[in-house]
């Protein structure tokens, strides 16, 4: 029998289309050789779910299932269906997946409980984010972030497992359904983004090791708020008018996060005076978007402190957000400050 050893051919009728996720995700196994390979099955069940969520906001308007659920949730936001199509997908995959022990979820009251006496992880997301933009053809779009659990493997779940810095986060990231569909993570060595494509059913490699610009013009915030906010923040809002900088206001955060971490700026949610705590939830939204962002070269606070060192005190607990281009973040804490003082 002849053989001949294989050689790569580069005519153009074999042009490469890239690096799936799942390519990469082994590529990067080494990095971590405490896990065994279980933080990877877990990336890969939440890109399996997200490509389900995906099919499902595509067909939303055919399918009846866009629009209110009827329900409520812990937040007291009124539930979309997809909501709720969401939350099932990735506690489905999730759970199937045998790696993860505890879920918390935007969408449910307590931990949810895998009884999984093997898993070393513990998931939080906010499955479907901004999914009151669905009815309105409005980007959307899945947060989650993946923390070791700290006692013993096979004992009960205990809140030290749950209740964690963003500074232990093993893992975060977001997926994007817009205009493509693009799932962007960090394992804490930099951030990569893969585009969907769809008739291949794959994640591939589209944006490798993301940077945010140091500065921008972009400025996301709603200006609806301003009698509710703090004098120094309504200051800081006016320079950026006067320097021309571009107002970008989405209200779906992972898509204003996105947009900004790829052509630098700032997304501001603040105290108010009736929300005094902020809005974003830290477990499942602001630490994830924080790690993404530190890894990226940006800044995440909540007006003083770095979001990443805030230790969490209870399950859904919210808080301002500040994130971003380093120059704009830096300086619109200055001008906190400067109204604090004046005060």
């Amino acid at each position: 029998m002849k053989t001949k050893p294989y050689e790569p051919n580069n005519s153009a009728l074999g042009y490469s289309v890239g690096v799936t996720l799942d390519r990469f995700i082994k590529s990067k196994q080494d990095d971590f050789p405490f896990a065994s390979g279980e933080l990877s099955q877990i990336l890969r069940d939440i890109a399996l779910a997200s490509k389900i969520v995906n099919r499902e906001i595509n067909r939303a308007g055919l399918s009846n299932i866009s629009g209110a659920f009827g329900n409520t949730n812990v937040q007291g936001e009124e539930q979309q269906k997809l909501d709720v199509v969401a939350n099932i997908r990735f506690c489905r995959a999730l759970t199937k997946g045998g790696e993860v022990c505890a879920i918390v979820s935007e969408e449910d009251d307590e931990v949810i409980d895998l009884q999984n006496s093997s898993g070393k992880y513990v998931v939080a997301m906010d499955p479907l984010d901004g999914s009151s933009n669905i009815d309105v053809n409005i980007s959307i779009g899945t947060i989650f972030s993946i923390y070791r659990r700290v006692t013993p493997v096979g004992s009960p779940i205990q809140p030290e497992d749950i209740m964690q810095p963003g500074t232990k986060q093993v893992a975060a990231g977001y997926v994007l359904y817009g205009s493509s569909t693009m799932l962007v993570y960090t394992t804490g060595k930099g951030v990569n983004g893969f585009t969907y494509e769809q008739s291949l059913g794959e994640f591939f490699l589209s944006h490798p090791d993301m940077t945010a610009p140091e500065d921008g013009n972009i400025y996301s915030i709603n200006e609806g708020l301003k009698s509710q906010v703090n004098e120094g923040l309504n200051n800081y809002i006016e320079v950026c008018k006067e320097r021309n900088y571009s107002a970008r206001y989405i209200g779906s955060l992972v898509a204003d996060f996105h947009r900004n971490l790829l052509k630098g700026g700032i997304y501001i949610y603040p105290s108010t005076i009736k929300a005094p705590q902020g809005k974003l939830r830290l477990l499942y939204e602001a630490n994830s978007l924080a790690f993404i962002a530190e890894q990226a070269g940006a800044v995440a606070t909540d007006g003083k402190n770095r979001i990443l060192d805030i230790i969490p005190t209870s399950l859904h607990q919210r808080t301002p957000l500040y994130i971003g281009s380093k120059v704009m973040v830096e300086e619109s804490q200055e001008f906190l400050k400067e109204s604090e003082i004046s005060q």
